[in-house]
């Protein structure tokens, strides 16, 4: 058997059913769409019109609120920082937005970068971060490192 004599078994595929084509084939005239009324014409409904009732988008109360000034900072764990020390990514002399994306531990900069608390670190640290949790802070101070917070 060769790739070209591949095929389905009988009945396993059907022709697709070509309507407006004639009385003879049973989809001719209206092509199984009945006859008059928006649902027969070309174009279909609106996207969430409801027959003239009020949408459901204009029924339900707006709710929320989304700062349009709120930054969105890449966030880094000291446990992430002491694993890419470890592997060799990272040097804990001097540790920045650069060397972090360099690296890969974060993926893009973004309104800058975050560092949060989760995990341990052992290594002796210097980092620059545009922002740093109290509990980060604390811990990289607590084994010999520091934390430079950037504007």
């Amino acid at each position: 058997m060769k790739l070209n004599e591949l095929k389905n078994n009988p009945g396993a595929t059907k022709d697709r059913i070509r309507v407006g084509r004639g009385i003879g084939s049973g989809k001719g005239k209206t092509a199984g769409r009945g006859v008059k009324g928006q649902k027969s014409r070309s174009g279909g409904a609106k996207y969430g019109f409801e027959g003239g009732q009020m949408p459901i988008y204009r029924r339900l109360p707006k709710r929320g609120f989304k700062n349009p000034f709120a930054l969105h900072f890449a966030v880094v764990n000291l446990d992430t920082i002491q694993k890419a020390i470890d592997a060799g990514k990272l040097t804990a002399d001097a540790i920045d937005v650069e060397a972090l994306l360099k690296s890969g531990v974060i993926s893009k900069k973004m309104d800058g970068v975050r560092l949060l608390a989760r995990g341990a670190i052992t290594s002796s640290v210097n980092i620059s971060v545009n922002s740093a949790s109290k509990a980060a802070v604390a811990a990289v101070e607590k084994a010999g490192g520091k934390v430079n917070v950037i504007a």
